[in-house]
């Protein structure tokens, strides 16, 4: 980034419609209008139980439900063009999606010949399910058609889009079903037991063989990203630590049996900085960073991630205050895993508090979302992004809890005129009272 900048967390789904309607371009023009530069989506690939974007069965896929019905592209060759360009992918996911309907149980479970990818089984229910495989594939087309244009749009009006990768793909995923030799099915990611869960977090998804990965050059991960720069001007990769050191458990064990598994982070982004020269990357590094993982941050010049709501513990030094922040970084009140910061400052201890009053300044009459906000918008990082929550001073409009599914994760909708011109006015004086104002 050679310029501060300054920019919104807020998914497509808490829209209205929750599609790429009008409402999402009504929401760009809304923030070129308060000189906004970056609006940042959560993962746009299809949902399973739960509603997660970050629980999805294709890592390249497109959310169908994102899709505005009210809008159709009926351009047969640029299908066509699109078909043949997101072949890698493509295919198997719509072969997969025909499959799952039906036989809804994860693929592993299905009869052999489907499972194991048998060549002519697939060609004859190809050739008999003809129709259907052409549907899901006409409504990839849809979505991709759709979010050219709002993406377009947006960068027109000076506002770059930041997507969202997750660092796993789901068990029952079109990617572990056409590419079972790249994962590691004896293996289940998670994380180790820490301060924040005793007995350590157990996700599920399989690890990566990194070793079959690196005898094509990573052809995989080399697809997911120019399929992420195809969609987005700056990626944000989940779970950035991954690359340098993934927790692996053995498959029906806990999270305390598990272990650090080194990964070939440098070799593997060596390939993508010379596939994508210009690729712009957010590092997402919360949580205990190694010494390895901040140089391969560095190696590669990628900003790393630090939250405001991380900064003001007992300790008085941690790494998130912001005079301890440094220019190439991402500064966040919040994440989509956060409280909203009202509703962190009523939970945190009186000493933690106390701490961000002080450090803040912040003023009896004053909300602790616009105190966040002033040192958000105040530090040194290049680009700040907050959640639109905190913009709205809202309290009880979490986003999503981890460890938990279901109930309100990933629920939240802004109401009509919510985000008004008084709010966008406030943020236009912010982007000018602190050097942000790009567009």
């Amino acid at each position: 980034m050679d310029k501060r900048i300054c920019g919104v967390l807020f998914h497509i789904t808490s829209l209205g419609e929750g599609t790429l309607s009008k409402d999402a371009f009504d929401f760009a023009c809304k923030l070129h209008k308060a000189r906004q530069s970056v609006w940042q989506v959560l993962p746009m690939g299809p949902v399973l139980e739960g509603s997660s974007p970050y629980f999805s069965d294709s890592v390249f896929a497109g959310g169908e439900h994102f899709i505005d019905k009210k809008t159709v592209h009926n351009d047969d060759k640029a299908f066509a063009e699109f078909k043949e360009q997101e072949a890698y992918w493509l295919n198997d996911y719509a072969l997969f999606k025909a499959i799952k309907k039906r036989d809804p149980n994860p693929f592993f479970e299905w009869e052999d010949s489907f499972r194991s990818r048998d060549m002519g089984t697939l060609v004859r229910f190809s050739l008999d399910n003809k129709d259907e495989l052409e549907k899901i594939k006409r409504d990839q087309y849809e979505f991709y058609a759709q979010w050219t244009d709002f993406k377009n749009y947006a960068n027109s009006l000076g506002i770059s889009i930041v997507g969202d990768m997750p660092f796993y793909t789901a068990l029952d995923s079109a990617d572990c079903w056409a590419h079972p030799e790249l994962f590691d099915f004896d293996s289940a990611a998670g994380c180790p037991p820490d301060v924040f869960s005793e007995e350590g977090q157990l996700w599920g998804n399989p690890t990566y063989r990194f070793d079959r990965m690196s005898q094509d050059g990573f052809k995989w991960f080399v697809e997911r990203f120019r399929r992420a720069c195809e969609m987005y001007d700056m990626i944000r990769v989940d779970h950035f630590r991954g690359f340098e050191s993934y927790f692996s458990i053995p498959r029906g064990m806990g999270a305390k049996d598990g272990s650090w598994v080194k990964a070939p982070g440098k070799e593997l982004f060596g390939r993508i900085f010379s596939e994508f020269p210009g690729i712009r990357l957010i590092a997402e590094d919360l949580g205990f960073i190694t010494p390895e993982v901040h140089e391969l941050l560095n190696a590669f010049d990628i900003p790393g991630t630090r939250v405001l709501q991380f900064a003001f513990d007992d300790t008085h030094e941690s790494i998130y205050l912001p005079h301890k922040l440094s220019k190439n970084s991402v500064i966040y009140s919040g994440t989509h895993d956060n409280d909203t910061s009202n509703g962190w400052y009523l939970s945190v201890s009186d000493e933690e508090r106390d701490y961000f009053c002080d450090y803040s300044a912040k003023s009896d009459d004053e909300s602790a979302a616009d105190a966040m906000l002033r040192l958000a918008y105040s530090s040194v990082c290049d680009l700040c992004v907050l959640p639109l929550q905190d913009i709205l001073d809202l309290t009880d409009a979490r986003m999503n809890t981890p460890g938990t599914v279901g109930g309100t994760n990933w629920q939240w909708k802004l109401e009509k005129d919510q985000f008004n011109e008084k709010d966008i006015e406030r943020l236009k004086k912010l982007a000018q009272l602190y050097g942000r104002e790009k567009n």
